[in-house]
């Protein structure tokens, strides 16, 4: 990703802080794929604008500022994302990259209205929540990474992961989408692999595929 932004890198502190909202370094640098060092010098002029609480070698956490202002980056991207799907009629696998650059040069007005014209959709075509106006972020259904599952279990997919455009063409080709049944037929001890049906087909689909797939179980009668 060239010209990374400070607005990039709340986002993807925001995105991928974890339960206590603190995120490492080294998770920001894997997820922008840009050098470490590349990581502090921008965190260091983060923390100077308040953004961020910063120490050398602890994990990073957002301001009251800084939440709100990657808050409404996400919002920003998501809308886009489900204008470029549904109005557009981009497939899931393209609309990523095309939002984020629609989300820097939009303003709140125009989020605004798409919001509006599009009926205010509270999750993207990924399965990410939208957050409001206000800031206010939807509930979000328990679930479990398909590799969680057991053979024999199945459930509806209710959100992926949108990091990588291939990954997201792959699962299209397996007929994967978001609500989506997957049933595991087999879960393989040797390296977590899983045989998975999707509309009566068989796939044999790796542990990292299925890390990325997120599920809501269903109970089900049989195999």
């Amino acid at each position: 990703m060239n010209n990374i932004s400070k607005e990039d890198y709340l986002s993807v502190i925001f995105k991928f802080q974890n339960r206590n909202g603190e995120i490492r370094p080294k998770a920001i640098a894997q997820k922008l794929q840009v050098t470490q060092a590349a990581v502090t010098d921008m965190l260091k002029k983060l923390a100077i604008d308040n953004y961020i609480l910063y120490e050398k070698y602890k994990c990073i956490r957002l301001t009251p500022s800084g939440e709100e202002f990657a808050i409404n980056m996400v919002r920003r991207h998501r809308i886009w994302e489900v204008f470029l799907q549904k109005v557009v009629g981009m497939p899931w696998d393209k609309v990523h990259e095309e939002a984020h650059k629609l989300e820097h040069s939009s303003s709140d007005d125009l989020i605004n209205r798409l919001e509006v014209l599009l009926r205010y959709p509270e999750f993207d075509p990924h399965g990410d929540p939208i957050p409001s106006k206000e800031g206010k972020i939807p509930k979000i259904k328990k679930y479990l990474p398909l590799s969680d599952l057991k053979e024999g279990e199945s459930g509806t997919v209710v959100r992926v992961n949108d990091f990588d455009e291939q990954f997201l063409n792959y699962l299209t080709e397996l007929g994967i989408s978001l609500y989506e049944i997957i049933l595991v037929k087999e879960k393989r001890n040797f390296d977590n692999s899983l045989m998975i049906q999707i509309k009566g087909k068989q796939w044999n689909i790796s542990q990292k595929l299925a890390e990325n797939i997120f599920i809501e179980i269903k109970k089900v009668k049989g195999a």
